[in-house]
């Protein structure tokens, strides 16, 4: 779940004359929900500001969003993981062009709200796929006595304000670590802090897992983590490119740009962070 201003959006968004619609409004104990249709895309709100999802209404599988799309690029180290553990729903495009292209034994995403999953139903096409089990929880419980659980761990946790606390907590993150199999990889979709090439809780995260994971920025201010349970992922970009010019066909858009953009984290610029 992405968070993106609308402003941000609205600048990069189909011609003025594609009204958007409202297509439904609804309330929970976390605030108000929205969703609203502009042209072929439709849009998930948290509060009245926070455009959280973007979806396709004829593909629910269709990635609008640049930090979704190189998040997919865990495909290319752990394809056909065979449990897949997505932390945090939104509209459920994610889930679905994982369940679709990378093609997991079994997918279990966990959200929040339950809202949220009604409206991924109601809305954006949310799998029915068997291989998919929705699970309405905390990130956090959820995690508790999980250890080595899954193959492929993302993490994507948003609310109305933002990143999500959890994403900034070093003890969350280890559990995260912990969750993974041997050789498996946790993928997240963090906040840059400005234009520094650093995410947020920079310093917490070297300190829990070095400085060679790899990274890559992305346009709307996110920046993308591959961490691997262990070890050290190769970056290995001839192959990368090859990799991700058999998917473009099926995905209808290259992961190119985001192979050419990725780097170690050590690479990046030094930041002094509290």
């Amino acid at each position: 779940m992405g968070w993106i201003n609308r402003f941000y959006r609205f600048l990069l968004s189909q011609p003025a004359a594609l009204a958007e619609k409202e297509l439904e409004r609804c309330q929970d104990d976390f605030g108000s929900l929205w969703v609203s249709e502009q042209g072929e895309l439709r849009y998930l709100y948290f509060g009245t500001e926070t455009e959280q999802s973007c979806g396709l209404v004829d593909n629910p599988a269709w990635l609008e969003y640049d930090y979704t799309r190189a998040m997919l690029l865990a495909g290319y180290w752990r394809s056909q993981a065979p449990q897949v553990l997505l932390m945090g729903l939104g509209g459920g495009t994610l889930a679905n062009a994982v369940l679709e292209y990378l093609q997991p034994q079994k997918m279990i995403a966990v959200e929040l709200r339950a809202k949220v999953v009604e409206l991924s139903r109601r809305w954006f096409g949310l799998s029915s796929d068997p291989r998919l089990e929705v699970v309405v929880a905390s990130a956090d419980s959820y995690l508790a006595n999980r250890e080595n659980s899954c193959d492929l761990l993302f993490l994507d946790l948003y609310l109305e304000g933002g990143i999500a606390r959890l994403q900034l907590q070093a003890d969350f993150f280890a559990a995260c670590r912990a969750a993974l199999r041997p050789g498996g990889l946790l993928v997240v979709n963090q906040w840059q802090l400005g234009q520094s090439g650093q995410p947020y809780a920079a310093s917490r995260l070297r300190r829990l897992f070095g400085s060679h994971y790899l990274q890559v920025e992305v346009e709307e201010g996110n920046i993308i983590l591959f961490i691997p349970q262990a070890g050290e992922l190769p970056l290995e970009l001839d192959a990368m490119r090859q990799w991700a010019d058999r998917m473009e066909p099926q995905l209808g858009y290259s992961l190119r740009p985001y192979i050419e953009s990725l780097r170690r984290a050590g690479e990046a610029p030094d930041l002094l962070e509290p």
